[in-house]
């Protein structure tokens, strides 16, 4: 009976002003076994989302694996089980889908005899994902600058030093749908040109760990500004973050959850976030991961 251990981390987009092309991975697993048994596909799911998260073949990790197989020329096989430990909130704006996405597609990859590299294993993430700026520092770790183009994906992964970071989920929805639905279609050149100004800089704060420099950069103009009013208690949160002393304070990815970085310990800043939140009737929960300079890791 073969196996297969796939292990995949959480992921911070877009970083302030870096839409939709930084991300950033943190020291957060979501784990998979792949065991090629029985009949059709089974998905077992502990921890996050054992409840609500789908069993079958609609399973994202499972539809994934069956898409390596199909753009492999592969035949699916006969029986496959895949038992998810997950520790990652889902629909947090922590990269869920793209774990689950990587974790199907590395799966399948590695019980084919890994045909595949870790850049066409991007591509195809980027593909069902619709952008890779989770996937790259999901499947490479560190921070990762990526783009999608009609040759494939371009990225690029730096090291960064450790960061101490808060990070508070809040109990809220924001499907990405409705999130990407809030945004403007056109905005305005001042904006874009503040955001394109201070990405690279945010690159090279985290790169050398300026903190001093992130604090200045990490602003946004082109997508925080219409979402956090879509979360309760987020704007509250975002300003308690600040008060209590945070360098900078982002929505990760399209939110609800919002990441802060500290100067030394993140405890007061995750605890001052979700005092707000609590305010406005949220419940929520905080973490303090760190970076994690490895990306997915494939075993057996």
């Amino acid at each position: 009976m073969s196996l297969v251990r796939v292990r995949v981390p959480a992921t911070s987009a877009n970083l302030g002003p870096g839409f939709d092309c930084l991300g950033l991975a943190l020291d957060w697993w979501n784990e998979a076994d792949f065991v090629l048994d029985g009949e059709g596909v089974q998905v077992e799911v502990h921890g996050e989302g054992a409840e609500s998260l789908p069993l079958g073949r609609d399973n994202l990790i499972a539809a994934a694996a069956l898409r390596l197989y199909q753009h492999t020329g592969s035949a699916a096989p006969h029986g496959l089980r895949i038992i998810c430990n997950n520790t990652i909130p889902l629909g947090s704006g922590l990269g869920s889908s793209a774990a689950a996405v990587l974790q199907g597609l590395l799966g399948a990859n590695r019980l084919l005899g890994d045909p595949l590299s870790m850049d066409q294993i991007l591509v195809l993430a980027a593909e069902l994902e619709g952008h890779p700026d989770n996937g790259a520092p999901a499947l490479f770790g560190g921070l990762t600058a990526a783009v999608m183009t009609s040759n494939g994906v371009i990225y690029r992964r730096l090291a960064v030093p450790a960061l101490a970071l808060a990070v508070v989920v809040p109990q809220f929805s924001l499907p990405t749908r409705a999130a990407r639905a809030a945004l403007p279609a056109q905005v305005a050149l001042e904006d874009a040109v503040f955001n394109l100004s201070r990405s690279t800089l945010v690159v090279e704060a985290l790169r050398s760990a300026d903190l001093d420099l992130l604090g200045q950069v990490m602003d946004d103009r082109l997508h925080q500004p219409y979402r956090l009013p879509l979360i309760p208690g987020a704007q509250a949160a975002h300003q308690a973050a600040l008060d209590a002393g945070a360098v900078a304070c982002v929505l990760s990815g399209a939110g609800p959850s919002l990441l802060a970085v500290a100067r030394s310990d993140p405890r007061p800043l995750a605890a001052a976030m979700l005092a707000a939140f609590q305010a406005a009737g949220l419940s929520a929960r905080a973490f303090t991961p760190v970076v994690s300079p490895i990306g997915a890791q494939v075993s057996g």
